[in-house]
Protein backbone atom coordinates (compact mmCIF):
# COMPACT_ATOMS: atom_id res chain seq x y z
CA UNK A 1 0.00 0.00 0.00
CA UNK A 2 1.11 3.44 -0.81
CA UNK A 3 1.96 5.58 1.75
CA UNK A 4 0.60 8.94 1.97
CA UNK A 5 1.54 12.79 3.56
CA UNK A 6 -1.14 15.24 3.92
CA UNK A 7 -0.28 18.60 5.35
CA UNK A 8 -2.52 21.47 5.13
CA UNK A 9 -2.58 25.02 6.56
CA UNK A 10 -5.26 26.09 8.11
CA UNK A 11 -6.79 29.54 9.05
CA UNK A 12 -10.56 28.68 10.77
CA UNK A 13 -10.09 25.00 10.72
CA UNK A 14 -11.70 24.21 7.94
CA UNK A 15 -9.21 23.06 5.90
CA UNK A 16 -7.87 21.45 8.36
CA UNK A 17 -11.08 19.50 8.53
CA UNK A 18 -10.92 18.90 4.71
CA UNK A 19 -7.28 17.59 4.86
CA UNK A 20 -8.85 15.21 7.85
CA UNK A 21 -11.11 13.84 5.37
CA UNK A 22 -8.96 13.11 2.49
CA UNK A 23 -6.93 11.58 5.29
CA UNK A 24 -9.91 9.40 6.54
CA UNK A 25 -10.81 8.64 3.01
CA UNK A 26 -7.46 7.24 2.27
CA UNK A 27 -7.06 4.93 5.09
CA UNK A 28 -10.64 3.84 4.43
CA UNK A 29 -9.49 2.68 0.96
CA UNK A 30 -6.62 0.74 2.40
CA UNK A 31 -3.97 3.44 2.03
CA UNK A 32 -1.35 5.01 4.73
CA UNK A 33 -1.58 8.42 5.50
CA UNK A 34 -0.36 10.90 7.51
CA UNK A 35 -1.93 14.53 8.53
CA UNK A 36 0.22 16.85 9.58
CA UNK A 37 -0.31 20.60 9.76
CA UNK A 38 2.51 22.83 7.69
CA UNK A 39 3.76 25.04 10.74
CA UNK A 40 4.02 22.04 12.69
CA UNK A 41 7.16 19.64 12.07
CA UNK A 42 6.49 17.26 9.59
CA UNK A 43 8.21 14.32 8.12
CA UNK A 44 10.20 14.81 4.56
CA UNK A 45 8.40 13.84 1.44
CA UNK A 46 10.96 11.68 0.66
CA UNK A 47 9.31 9.23 3.48
CA UNK A 48 6.45 8.74 1.71
CA UNK A 49 5.33 8.02 -2.11
CA UNK A 50 2.53 10.70 -3.00
CA UNK A 51 2.16 13.80 -0.92
CA UNK A 52 -1.45 16.10 -0.87
CA UNK A 53 -1.04 19.44 0.20
CA UNK A 54 -4.48 21.37 1.38
CA UNK A 55 -4.54 25.46 1.70
CA UNK A 56 -6.99 27.85 1.92
CA UNK A 57 -7.07 31.22 0.35
CA UNK A 58 -7.26 33.88 2.31
CA UNK A 59 -6.59 37.50 0.98
CA UNK A 60 -5.62 36.53 -2.67
CA UNK A 61 -2.67 34.04 -1.12
CA UNK A 62 -2.58 30.90 0.88
CA UNK A 63 -0.84 30.46 4.60
CA UNK A 64 2.29 31.00 4.48
CA UNK A 65 3.00 28.37 6.69
CA UNK A 66 2.13 26.01 3.34
CA UNK A 67 4.35 28.55 1.47
CA UNK A 68 6.98 27.84 3.61
CA UNK A 69 6.91 24.35 3.69
CA UNK A 70 6.54 23.73 -0.16
CA UNK A 71 9.25 26.03 -0.99
CA UNK A 72 11.70 23.63 1.53
CA UNK A 73 10.53 20.36 -0.26
CA UNK A 74 9.82 21.78 -3.84
CA UNK A 75 12.59 19.07 -5.21
CA UNK A 76 11.34 15.89 -3.56
CA UNK A 77 7.41 16.87 -4.39
CA UNK A 78 8.37 17.10 -7.23
CA UNK A 79 9.47 13.42 -7.86
CA UNK A 80 6.88 12.00 -6.75
CA UNK A 81 2.89 12.27 -7.93
CA UNK A 82 1.81 15.07 -5.48
CA UNK A 83 -1.65 17.13 -5.40
CA UNK A 84 -2.67 20.49 -4.23
CA UNK A 85 -6.76 21.25 -2.60
CA UNK A 86 -7.09 24.59 -3.06
CA UNK A 87 -10.09 25.67 -0.55
CA UNK A 88 -11.72 28.92 -1.29
CA UNK A 89 -15.24 30.38 -1.24
CA UNK A 90 -14.60 31.76 -4.65
CA UNK A 91 -15.25 28.07 -6.26
CA UNK A 92 -19.34 28.85 -5.67
CA UNK A 93 -19.18 31.78 -7.64
CA UNK A 94 -19.17 29.45 -10.92
CA UNK A 95 -17.69 33.63 -12.84
CA UNK A 96 -15.33 32.94 -14.87
CA UNK A 97 -13.12 35.85 -13.41
CA UNK A 98 -13.34 34.83 -10.14
CA UNK A 99 -12.22 31.47 -11.95
CA UNK A 100 -9.36 33.50 -13.82
CA UNK A 101 -8.04 35.12 -10.20
CA UNK A 102 -8.24 31.62 -8.17
CA UNK A 103 -5.85 30.04 -11.06
CA UNK A 104 -3.97 33.77 -10.55
CA UNK A 105 -2.96 32.90 -7.15
CA UNK A 106 -2.20 29.42 -7.81
CA UNK A 107 0.31 30.51 -10.36
CA UNK A 108 1.92 32.95 -7.88
CA UNK A 109 1.88 29.98 -5.13
CA UNK A 110 3.49 27.91 -8.34
CA UNK A 111 5.72 30.29 -9.24
CA UNK A 112 7.30 31.26 -5.59
CA UNK A 113 7.17 27.77 -4.15
CA UNK A 114 8.57 26.12 -7.37
CA UNK A 115 6.61 23.64 -7.15
CA UNK A 116 3.72 22.61 -10.11
CA UNK A 117 1.58 20.29 -8.71
CA UNK A 118 0.70 16.69 -10.60
CA UNK A 119 -2.86 17.26 -9.96
CA UNK A 120 -5.11 20.45 -8.44
CA UNK A 121 -8.22 20.42 -6.83
CA UNK A 122 -10.35 23.54 -6.10
CA UNK A 123 -12.73 23.11 -3.28
CA UNK A 124 -15.58 25.32 -1.48
CA UNK A 125 -14.57 26.15 1.93
CA UNK A 126 -16.60 27.33 4.68
CA UNK A 127 -18.32 30.48 6.60
CA UNK A 128 -17.60 30.37 10.18
CA UNK A 129 -19.28 33.62 11.25
CA UNK A 130 -19.81 32.69 14.78
CA UNK A 131 -16.20 32.50 15.00
CA UNK A 132 -14.93 35.26 13.53
CA UNK A 133 -15.01 38.59 15.80
CA UNK A 134 -17.29 41.64 15.03
CA UNK A 135 -15.06 43.34 12.28
CA UNK A 136 -14.50 40.33 10.30
CA UNK A 137 -17.85 39.09 10.67
CA UNK A 138 -18.60 43.01 8.77
CA UNK A 139 -16.22 42.03 6.23
CA UNK A 140 -17.16 38.85 5.32
CA UNK A 141 -20.76 39.54 4.80
CA UNK A 142 -20.15 42.91 2.93
CA UNK A 143 -18.04 40.27 0.64
CA UNK A 144 -20.40 37.28 0.33
CA UNK A 145 -23.38 39.49 -0.08
CA UNK A 146 -21.75 40.68 -3.29
CA UNK A 147 -21.24 37.36 -4.29
CA UNK A 148 -25.22 36.67 -3.92
CA UNK A 149 -24.13 34.09 -0.75
CA UNK A 150 -25.95 33.51 2.69
CA UNK A 151 -25.13 36.56 5.24
CA UNK A 152 -26.60 35.46 8.09
CA UNK A 153 -24.00 36.17 10.47
CA UNK A 154 -25.99 34.26 13.41
CA UNK A 155 -25.12 30.87 11.82
CA UNK A 156 -22.16 29.29 10.18
CA UNK A 157 -22.16 27.63 6.62
CA UNK A 158 -20.10 25.20 4.95
CA UNK A 159 -20.08 24.87 1.78
CA UNK A 160 -17.14 21.83 0.75
CA UNK A 161 -18.83 18.53 -1.40
CA UNK A 162 -17.96 16.08 0.48
CA UNK A 163 -18.96 13.03 -1.52
CA UNK A 164 -16.75 15.29 -4.46
CA UNK A 165 -13.61 15.39 -2.09
CA UNK A 166 -14.13 11.77 -1.23
CA UNK A 167 -14.05 10.67 -4.83
CA UNK A 168 -11.07 12.90 -5.52
CA UNK A 169 -9.06 10.87 -2.52
CA UNK A 170 -10.02 7.60 -4.35
CA UNK A 171 -8.69 8.68 -7.30
CA UNK A 172 -5.62 10.17 -6.32
CA UNK A 173 -5.04 6.99 -3.85
CA UNK A 174 -6.09 4.60 -6.79
CA UNK A 175 -3.91 6.24 -9.26
CA UNK A 176 -0.42 6.14 -7.22
CA UNK A 177 1.76 3.52 -8.27
CA UNK A 178 2.09 0.07 -6.08
CA UNK A 179 5.18 0.75 -4.08
CA UNK A 180 8.55 -0.99 -4.81
CA UNK A 181 8.42 -4.46 -3.12
CA UNK A 182 11.33 -5.12 -0.81
CA UNK A 183 13.95 -7.61 -2.44
CA UNK A 184 13.54 -10.94 -0.67
CA UNK A 185 16.28 -11.46 2.66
Amino acid sequence: MPRILVVYGTTDGHTAKVAGAITETLHCTGGLADLRAADEPAPAPDEYDAVIVAASVHAGRYQKSVEKWVRAHAAALGRKPAAFVSVCLGVLQHDAKVERDLQAILDRFVAMTGWRPTAVKFVAGALPYTHYGWLRRLVMKRIVAKAGGDTDTSRDFEYTDWNDLRHFAVDFGLGLPSPAAAPPA
